[in-house]
């Protein structure tokens, strides 16, 4: 089980994404109302949990971008929110080593054809599945104008039967629309190896409700008790 606080802007929002038992605080440097830049996250960086995995979310495809960001605010790990491309994984695994944790998010395109959008997230599970660089896909909500933080949920149902039949042993994070009130049918119905959440536990865009965020972390944590799956190692990551 593995549970990612994201869109964090302050230190206080790091610590209680840790006080509250998450395994991983997310910080975004795409265009958002919760983007952050290297050197903020850096100052943060030597006041944080050292146990709390930290992730950069890029919507780029810029190798030279990323690793800039990364070096400097020396995040453990990356997602990459843009279009599937092995070769920068690739770089990015030789760049960083093997206990660098890469997460590629795939898309559930809810405004979109339903046929359209299963064919494409089987097709990217199957490549995903070949390819050993990437360490966990993140299953996200898609809109006409927004590829992520969409505060939407995708059809959980649905999704489910395409990752049994795709996923096999990939690690699955699900992110969308997530919150207390609902993280624990989202486990129940997808058995993720994760879940992911933003909006779902602020006040504000960027701005985090302690209450929601302990909600959220204790509800989803007697959600993967009670599936009771077996899941792949914890993630050992190092900053970069």
């Amino acid at each position: 089980m593995w549970i990612k606080i994201c869109g964090n802007t302050t230190l206080e929002d790091v610590l209680l994404a840790a006080d509250a038992g998450a395994d991983a605080a997310g910080f975004v440097f795409a265009s958002s109302p919760r983007r952050v830049t290297a050197g903020q996250i850096a100052d943060m960086m030597p006041e944080a949990p050292l146990d709390l995995t930290q992730i950069g979310v890029f919507n780029t495809q810029d190798f030279d971008e990323i690793a800039f960001a990364l070096r400097t605010a020396g995040l453990h790990g990356v997602q990459l929110h843009g279009q599937l491309d092995f070769s920068l994984a690739d770089r990015l695994r030789r760049e960083f080593g093997p206990r660098f944790f890469l997460i590629q998010t795939l898309h559930w395109d809810i405004g979109g054809d339903p046929a359209r959008a299963e064919e494409r997230l089987r097709n990217e599970l199957r490549a995903i599945a070949r390819h050993s660089d990437i360490d966990a896909a993140l299953l996200d909500a898609r809109t006409a104008t927004a590829s992520g933080g969409t505060g939407k949920t995708f059809d959980w149902n649905h999704a489910k039967e395409i990752l049994s039949a795709e996923a096999g042993p990939m690690r699955i994070i699900v992110a969308g629309g997530l919150h207390p009130g609902n993280v624990r049918e989202a486990i129940l119905t997808l058995r993720p190896w994760g879940v992911d959440v933003a909006s779902g536990v602020e006040y504000a865009p960027g701005k985090k409700h302690p209450q929601i965020v302990k909600d959220f972390v204790r509800n989803a944590r007697v959600a993967f008790r009670e599936i009771e799956k077996p899941v792949m190692g914890p993630v050992e990551a190092g900053p970069v």
